[in-house]
């Protein structure tokens, strides 16, 4: 052998209290969730029992979710949205669609300001609450530097008053803690941009139009609208001093960190993949134990060709999804840059996964698939937004060609 090198321990094979931790939740979604998906999918309301029982089990919890995040690895939140959208994602962003908000508040918000709301966008075991993530506008959905709503600095009165309507909000509206990305400079775009963590009962925010969708169901999206909303010059994320120097350098034509809203996106992506992965394995185990269960033609539908295959790009495409996925989470975990867009890369395949599998898990089924007796078609309808959210496919394609080429692609 010529040379020599050292050879690092490398290993895909997840620990103890991984295994331990996907288990546990599994056992949750397969016994807690699963059972109740379609009842709450077609009552289109937040599940608020089962969030009381995650909330008692200790699972939807600030320690638990910080614990999540304090994994080494970055793999433990991936893990538990995998199997809880396995359950159902609908009751799974019910359940943890306050994180985006946490996201929020961890990646613009002081020491300070993170021990004080993030424990508030959780409640406790007997008295759960949740949080919502506010960006999205009627004009200004995948083009975050055209947003309207307006934040207004009073100096003598060290307060900020935000007017606008936010769109397309998780638990907008009947959350108790609402992060708000608004406009502080709009001659700067979407530098000139900042987090604003607004409380419980604060006046001047209410609830808009709730919405009817397609999927994703048992989850409350609806538009918040901001008239006139008065909060404390403290509830802005990062401070004052930080945000004045950080538009003094937009106006030098500096470069300067993450804007407010995309820094909370890249550092949700994996998880928000890791939902669709979970979607897509449901929906492939059940296409599975379908295809070796179904006869026709005198032979079980998996020993046809046309069928085999189908599963086997379907198992394939998952895996794929899944190391993306974790390698983006490991990435994120140990502030490790997503210099090709690795984030981006994660979600994209892992959404379009998600729809691609439902798509063939109907067609294995039949007309079996097609009906609400099954819940196929529900995985189907659920898939559909992790194309659409927290970022569109043509989005995170945007972001990785530009990524990549080093081009400002438009």
């Amino acid at each position: 052998m010529r040379g020599s090198f050292a050879v690092g321990e490398f290993s895909l094979q997840l620990n103890e209290d991984q295994l331990g931790i996907k288990q546990w939740v599994h056992d949750f979604a397969e016994k807690v969730i699963r059972p109740a998906a379609s009842e709450w999918d077609e009552r289109e309301e937040t599940p608020w029992p089962i969030i009381q029982e995650a909330a008692k089990i200790g699972l939807y919890s600030f320690d638990f979710i910080a614990n999540g995040y304090a994994d080494p690895t970055g793999l433990t939140l991936a893990l538990v949205n995998e199997e809880m959208a396995w359950g159902d994602a609908g009751i799974t962003l019910a359940i943890f669609g306050s994180t985006l908000a946490v996201v929020g508040i961890m990646a613009n918000g002081t020491p300070e300001q993170i021990g004080e709301w993030i424990p508030q966008c959780f409640g406790s075991a007997d008295s759960p609450q949740l949080a919502a993530f506010a960006v999205s506008e009627p004009d200004a959905g995948s083009d975050v530097s055209s947003l309207r709503t307006r934040a207004v600095y009073d100096e003598v009165s060290d307060t900020w008053t935000l007017d606008g309507t936010k769109t397309w909000i998780t638990n907008g509206g009947i959350a108790g803690v609402h992060v708000v990305v608004a406009s502080v400079d709009p001659s700067l775009g979407a530098r000139g941009q900042a987090s604003f963590v607004i409380g419980p009962g604060t006046k001047g925010l209410s609830m808009g139009q709730k919405f009817k969708k397609l999927g994703i169901r048992a989850s409350h999206t609806a538009e918040v609208v901001l008239d006139n909303c008065r909060i404390p010059g403290s509830a802005l994320l990062g401070g004052k001093e930080a945000l004045d120097e950080r538009l003094a350098r937009a106006k030098e034509g500096k470069r300067s960190q993450s804007q407010a809203a995309m820094a909370t996106f890249e550092a949700s992506r994996p998880i928000v993949g890791s939902q669709a992965l979970g979607i897509a394995r449901a929906a492939y185990e059940f296409a599975l134990d379908y295809a070796k269960q179904r006869s026709q033609f005198g032979r079980l539908i998996i020993e046809n060709q046309g069928i085999a295959f189908k599963l086997a790009d379907m198992a394939t495409k998952i895996d794929a999804a899944r190391l993306l996925v974790h390698r983006a989470a490991w990435m994120a975990a140990n502030k490790i840059p997503f210099d090709a867009a690795q984030g981006s890369m994660s979600k994209l395949f892992a959404g379009e996964t998600a729809v691609k599998v439902t798509e063939e898990a109907i067609q294995i089924l039949g007309g079996y698939g097609y009906v609400r007796e099954y819940p196929v078609q529900r995985w189907y309808r659920d898939a559909k937004i992790y194309t659409i959210f927290e970022g569109t496919s043509e989005i995170q394609r945007l972001i990785i060609a530009r990524a990549i080429s080093k081009v400002h692609i438009r």
